[in-house]
């Protein structure tokens, strides 16, 4: 049974598995091992639970998949939505990121960003609302495509 709830400080260690676990195969994607997931810091995400609203999935005990969510006046920024590779594609993203839209509900609009090349963060974002707002290259090998989901 997924259990979703608030991460507090002592999951970042758990939390920034998960993480790295799920970006490795973003990283071959794209050509560059070198990300700002895979290279986070056990501290930053602990200090990411304690200054944001960050959410964790769990399934019998174990941290499956979490997303962070941090206001921005009236706008939330949603980031680092991550799930197990061994349990992604079982609905546990789209559990995360409908939580988070409840937990900010005072938010008017909720923003992310994702690679030009990861098809299927792309289809996640359009089944949940979020529509293509602009796009930023980055380098020769990224493209990023900011999003956006009206409230």
């Amino acid at each position: 049974m997924l259990v979703i709830g608030r991460a507090d400080p002592g999951d970042a260690g758990e939390i920034l598995t998960v993480q790295r676990a799920a970006y490795v195969g973003e990283a071959q994607l794209y050509g560059d091992p070198f990300i700002p997931p895979l290279v986070e810091s056990a501290e930053q995400v602990r200090r990411a639970v304690e200054t944001g609203t960050v959410l964790v999935a769990r399934e019998g005990g174990r941290l499956v998949g979490a997303v962070r969510g941090r206001m921005a006046r009236t706008t939330c920024l949603v980031g680092r939505l991550v799930v197990a590779p061994d349990r992604q594609g079982r609905g546990i993203g789209s559990a995360l990121l409908g939580a988070l839209h409840e937990e900010a509900a005072e938010a008017l609009a909720f923003d992310l960003f994702t690679g030009h090349l990861s098809e299927g963060n792309l289809r996640l974002y359009h089944r949940h609302g979020y529509r293509e707002t602009r796009r930023e290259r980055m380098d020769d090998h990224l493209i990023f495509v900011h999003m956006r989901r009206q409230a």
